[in-house]
């Protein structure tokens, strides 16, 4: 029997790509910290010249997946990240938005064979997605975790041909 598990310990030629979503910037930026910060110390080099990590900013979380799926198609990234927040109004917008978000990231994991983190708050409040952001913890670090875990479970496992 063989057990296949991600470390956190090796990022050594693991590049990753952090989609962002614009809106909720207030929310998304301290997602996107928090990520930074926990890739920056378990060994990805986040300075802005970097050839480990890549950011890309798009208007809002709707339109993650097709940024993810162009830069998973890319070939140069192991690992994409995408961060949004999304809090529920008065209208069905929100379900819209969700859905189609959640449904796109995963349909570009499964298509390109790369891991997308799927790092979108969603939420009824602003105060909920603050909090969740790192006024008492920052899901970013988690999410950056994922990641370092996925790419290096990508890499245990056999390869299909």
């Amino acid at each position: 029997m063989a057990t296949f598990e991600g470390r956190f310990n090796d990022a050594s030629g693991l590049r990753i790509a952090v989609v962002v979503a614009r809106f909720n910037d207030l929310v998304t930026a301290k997602l996107l910290s928090g990520c930074l910060d926990c890739l920056h110390r378990h060994g990805i080099d986040t300075a802005s010249e970097s050839q480990q990590l890549d950011v890309a900013w798009v208007p809002g979380s709707f339109e993650l997946p097709l940024v993810a799926q162009q830069l998973a198609r890319s070939g140069r990234y192991q690992v994409v990240i995408t961060l949004g927040a999304v809090i529920r109004g008065d209208t069905p917008h929100f379900d819209v938005v969700v859905a189609e978000a959640s449904k796109g990231i995963a349909a570009v994991a499964r298509d390109t064979g790369v891991p997308v983190i799927f790092g979108v708050l969603t939420t009824d409040t602003m105060q909920q997605a603050l909090e969740r952001a790192g006024i008492k913890s920052n899901l970013g670090w988690s999410y950056g975790l994922e990641a370092l875990e996925m790419g290096s479970l990508m890499r245990a496992l056999p390869s299909a041909g």
